[in-house]
């Protein structure tokens, strides 16, 4: 048989297996084992011997180098390098842990991947027409503020029990659904922001807004593993931590074309989002010595009464940020305080004394350092941006402070438990910073007992404590506790002095260990948490009780407390007043124990409206609102009309208490509605008519007034001369 032709050969049926093992080219996998430094200095070529041993040792912390590469050109290095590393492993970890690294104070290094360029500089790799990335499609949400608009002005509140969650409206005896409620909503804590537009749940992936009439989704936030939540006062950001450092997914990964981080975000924890367009405007790594805290301080982020700076604390420096500025740092620096413990924005804007009236107001911090061998502790007022120190306190024998600022600003009270020289007894002293003065004044008072709970009153000067003698029975039966009312003293004096404040009213040998003053100020609860099931309850105070003043009562302060109504709830584990301060919320959580679980609903009065058992029950939470927007004059004419509005409450009152009511009062309407159209069509036909009633003539009109003298009583008495 004669062998086929060449040309009638196929080339599909040659198999050229062993000619491809034979002469295959290996893989260059070198590329991936280099990294491009740029940033590096520029220096004399008689000093790149030097420079290359700086820079190989500081790549040594990531990874073995085998070699560094650095080009020189016209007898100078050219600023940039090449190191080769042992693995691609160590490239990755170098790129990680590097890039971005000051060098010193002129130069930072930046890392590179060598074979990025061949991924994106060689010809074709990368498109030279621009494509527009897909814009999501804009889906229309409910107006987030309806709830607002409720005719009746209620307000709303969640429950959530066993995997159960509700929106209800509150109504004085009954709840009425604002949704269907929802199982297995969340997996985690479930919490309002801090204005009530947003409800966010958590999950595994992360966490979910909610908001609208019916509660719509929303935004989904990624963050895998989250556990905590918090929120910036005016609800544009939203932190979320998690146990979980951030890990980029490989590029083939199908994660990867919706991960919202970058490679810089590797090995963070802690993110701050755009609460609207829900991604990341920055993340930050853990504090190390937070790293293997087992409870975690909460929040670590701290802002501003208008979102405008956001700082967090670190070991010896403050951090700020400004978020108009892209979260850029403060002058691009921390601020050095060393040993630095703690501090709080004031939450409102400061009116400095020496400020003119156009001045705007300003951001301000407070802050607190321990005392060392080498000085005092001391609280400082630091404002923002200037950094300027406006106020500073020094403190001797001092076991911890807690900043408490008034809502408006006005006022900062330091809370100082000191300890006496053999450290054995612990007593409270307390320093009123008064910032709208001049000078920023600051009021020391000393104090015997150690104050174990603190509250300002909204809107107002005045504040209460719960304090304890440090030398008093350890016995837990025994009631110690101490419950202080505060205010500023009067004077009389024609030019207004420094205020004083006194403790006006005291109540001794109390459970009471927690403070809820209402939102709108004047009332507060005061209540026992946290102690056996049969020593639960809840007292309520008026600091403004318009009954007569009994004798010795104080008259040089503004206030006059009366009890008003005391409540038994044994078990209760949680106390919170609505927005509107007329209803207050106690309720008993399966998370801290099973014993009779549910809530009851009070009015300000301390009256019981509603109180019901619910098994598994978890949590009770009032819907927040936004400030009002009525102005001064506003709030002053609805005070003045309030008789007149709460006859209309009255009507509506009485109209839901029961059917029959209702029947009468639309009865009675109608039948004035139809009285008041008959008499309007009356008196038109009249006009028609010509009939004209004659009107009184003023002058005809004689009035006689006649006095009468009654006898009442007669007494004869003798007087003597």
């Amino acid at each position: 048989m004669e062998p086929p032709k060449i040309e009638d050969i196929r080339l599909d049926d040659v198999d050229f297996t062993d000619l491809e093992e034979q002469f295959a080219v290996p893989e260059d996998t070198t590329f991936e084992r280099y990294v491009v430094v740029d940033g590096a200095p520029v220096a004399p070529e008689a000093k790149a011997a030097v420079l290359t041993k700086v820079l190989t040792k500081l790549f040594n912390g990531a990874g073995k180098v085998t070699n560094l590469h650095m080009p020189i050109e016209a007898g100078k290095t050219k600023g940039f390098c090449f190191v080769e590393f042992e693995t691609p492993q160590q490239v990755e970890k170098a790129i990680k842990q590097l890039n971005g690294k000051k060098l010193d104070v002129k130069h930072r290094l930046f890392l590179n991947r060598l074979s990025d360029i061949e991924k994106y500089a060689i010809d074709g790799a990368v498109s030279d027409e621009f494509v527009p990335p897909p814009f999501p499609e804009f889906k229309e949400t409910d107006y987030l503020k309806s709830w607002l608009q409720d005719e009746a002005g209620r307000d709303q509140f969640l429950m959530h029990k066993g995997d159960v969650t509700g929106i209800f409206w509150s109504k004085k005896d009954q709840a009425e659904p604002a949704i269907e409620p929802r199982e297995h909503w969340t997996q985690g804590p479930i919490k309002f922001s801090p204005q009530g537009q947003y409800l966010f749940t958590m999950h595994p992936q992360g966490v979910q807004a909610w908001g609208g009439a019916s509660f719509s989704n929303l935004k989904k936030f990624s963050h895998p593993g989250v556990r905590l939540l918090d929120f910036s006062p005016s609800e544009r950001y939203l932190v979320t931590l998690s146990p979980e450092p951030l890990q980029t997914p490989p590029d083939d990964h199908p994660r990867r074309a919706t991960y919202p981080f970058g490679p810089e975000s590797d090995g963070h924890k802690l993110v701050i989002w755009d609460i609207v367009s829900g991604l990341p405007v920055r993340t930050f790594p853990l504090p190390p010595h937070l790293e293997q805290k087992r409870e975690m301080i909460w929040p670590l982020v701290k802002w501003s009464y208008d979102d405008k700076y956001v700082a967090r604390m670190g070991p010896g420096a403050l951090a700020i940020y400004d978020t108009t500025d892209n979260f850029a740092l403060v002058d691009k620096k921390p601020i050095k305080i060393d040993d630095l413990q703690d501090f709080e924005f004031a939450p409102a804007g400061v009116k400095f004394a020496n400020h003119r009236q156009q001045d705007p107001l300003a951001h301000v911090l407070a802050y607190w350092t321990p005392e060392t061998a080498n000085q005092t502790a001391k609280v400082s007022i630091l404002e923002v941006p200037s950094k300027k120190v406006i106020r500073t306190t020094n403190l001797v024998q001092v076991t911890d402070i807690k900043l408490h600022w008034q809502d408006q600003g006005e006022y900062l009270l330091a809370k100082v438990d000191r300890h006496t020289k053999s450290k054995k007894t612990i007593f409270t002293n307390m320093e009123i910073f008064k910032l709208n003065e001049k000078d920023v004044p600051v009021e020391k008072v000393e104090l015997k007992d150690r104050v174990v709970n603190f509250q300002w009153e909204p809107n107002g000067d005045r504040f209460v404590t719960i304090s304890r003698p440090e030398e008093a029975d350890p016995n837990p039966s025994i009631p110690k506790n101490v419950i202080s009312f505060w205010a500023p003293e009067l004077s009389k004096a024609k030019v207004a002095p420094l205020k004083k404040w006194i403790a006006f009213k005291k109540f001794e040998n109390k459970f009471n260990n927690t403070l809820n003053f209402s939102p709108r100020g004047r009332f507060i609860a005061i209540s026992v948490i946290g102690q056996s099931a049969s020593k639960g309850s809840i007292e309520f105070f008026d600091l403004d009780y318009t009954g007569e003043k009994k004798e010795g009562e104080p008259t040089n302060v503004d206030a006059h407390v009366k009890l008003l109504a005391t409540e038994a709830y044994g078990g209760v584990t949680d106390v919170e007043w609505d927005p509107s301060g007329r209803f207050l919320a106690a309720w008993s959580s399966v998370w801290r124990h099973k014993i009779e679980n549910g809530y009851k609903i009070f009015d300000f009065g301390g009256r019981l409206l509603r109180d019901e058992l619910v098994d598994d029950f978890k949590v009770f939470m009032w819907r927040p609102r936004p400030e009002s927007l009525l102005k001064g004059g506003d709030k002053k004419k609805v005070r003045k009309n309030l008789r007149e509005y709460s006859a209309q409450f009255d009507e509506i009152d009485a109209m839901e208490q029961s059917t029959a009511a209702r029947e009468l009062i639309l009865t009675r309407r109608r039948l004035l509605e139809e009285w008041t159209s008959w008499r309007s069509t009356i008196e038109s036909h009249k006009e028609d008519y010509g009939i004209v009633e004659q009107t009184s003539n003023e002058e005809d009109e004689e009035v006689i007034e006649e006095i009468m003298e009654e006898i009442v009583d007669e007494k004869e008495e003798i007087v003597e001369e």
